[in-house]
């Protein structure tokens, strides 16, 4: 095993267009069809990040409806997110094997028969168990659909793509409660689920329609033309071969502060029902859904602003280099958010819910621009991991 540790400052420098990569992959395809592939692998992010947060505002309705606690139902959704996490462990060797257009769209067909399962479960356990096999999908959908986008976009542009991409995994999280808590108010929480169908089976069409299977020298086993056998299947889905990457510094900082970031999106989204909602006396769920709004659109502003200021930064660089492109220059992009905009954000926000100063109007902006500095922190990361 090669363990030898890879220098930032040496890192596989290529040409701006990196053509090795990207134009037997890209030049056959139009620009239109780039736009479509881009807005399918960005909705399937938005449908399995909905079922993340949508039941946030019906979580007393579902505990009444099932003779549990609201508590327990928390649990189920600490479950749906650890399965998410581990989901990787499952899909990268899934995706060898099968290659990346059949496995995404299996991991589709996954998430909408668990969603019909859970919307038609009758007890606690059914409910739970189709919410955790359905959480399985969750990293599928993330790291397939940056692999993709990686293999149609030049770098140059690819920051855009990736904002543009992470947009539906932002929006989802901050959605779902709104929706939700609207199908609460007026109708019974079931129907969250079935929206959910409906999103996944339209995912699927598009995918099936539009997404090709891109062959690439890191593409899956079948195409090596040699049988396996089931000792070199097992092998495949051997944990060690992902953890192994963190032997690399740069890939392991990556992955931290993407961590990091990620519980402190997830520390925003749910502190409205048990933070926001006492200390303003809120009592309705169709209000306190609509708290997501303002960290909701700073995710969706921020991705698309990160995207934009990612590509500039290269492309800067590029330029100064005159003509030579380092991946890790992308990083430089996210300075400004992760040490600046998000930290004074966070500490106006939990500073105003704290004391109640500044009514309810200062902690929704606060959040409004924790959200923006968090997505863009986010895009350099996710962009250069990709």
């Amino acid at each position: 095993m090669d363990t030898t540790k890879p220098s930032l400052e040496r890192a596989n420098p290529t040409t701006a267009l990196d053509p090795e990569k990207n134009d037997q992959n890209t030049a056959h395809l139009p620009r239109w069809r780039k736009c479509i592939i881009l807005f399918v692998v960005s909705w399937m992010t938005l449908a399995v990040t909905f079922s993340s947060t949508s039941l946030l505002p019906a979580t007393p309705e579902i505990a009444a409806e099932f003779g549990t606690t609201a508590e327990l139902l928390n649990i189920t959704n600490a479950g749906v997110l650890l399965a998410m996490g581990f989901s990787s462990l499952i899909w990268g060797p899934v995706t060898a094997l099968l290659g990346r257009r059949a496995a995404y769209n299996l991991a589709i067909v996954l998430l909408c028969g668990c969603s019909v399962g859970t919307a038609l479960a009758g007890d606690i356990t059914v409910f739970t168990a189709f919410r955790v096999v359905g959480g399985l999908t969750g990293t599928s959908f993330m790291v397939q659909g940056q692999t993709i986008l990686a293999d149609i976009f030049e770098p140059s542009v690819r920051g855009t793509a990736v904002g543009f991409f992470m947009a539906g995994s932002v929006t989802g999280p901050a959605i779902g409660p709104c929706i939700g808590g609207l199908v609460v108010t007026f109708a019974h929480w079931r129907i969250i689920f079935w929206v959910q169908v409906a999103m996944a089976g339209l995912g699927l069409v598009l995918s099936l329609l539009f997404v090709p299977e891109i062959r690439v020298r890191r593409e899956g086993v079948r195409d090596q033309g040699r049988r396996l056998s089931v000792r070199d299947v097992l092998a495949m889905f051997n944990p060690v071969r992902i953890f192994r990457q963190w032997l690399y510094p740069n890939v392991f900082l990556c992955d931290l502060t993407c961590g990091l970031l990620a519980i402190f999106q997830y520390a925003l989204l749910t502190s409205a029902r048990e933070i926001f909602n006492p200390r303003f006396n809120l009592t309705s769920a169709l209000v306190s859904g609509l708290f997501y709004l303002a960290p909701g659109a700073g995710f969706l502003l921020g991705s698309i602003l990160g995207g934009r200021l990612s590509d500039h930064t290269v492309k800067r660089y590029i330029a100064r280099r005159g003509g030579l492109r380092l991946p890790q220059d992308r990083l430089n992009s996210g300075l400004a958010t992760l040490c600046g905009v998000m930290p004074i954000a966070v500490l106006v926000y939990g500073w105003t819910l704290e004391t109640g100063a500044g009514g309810m109007v200062v902690p929704v902006i606060a959040a409004f621009w924790a959200g923006v500095g968090l997505m863009g922190s986010f895009n350099g990361l996710n962009t250069y991991a990709a």
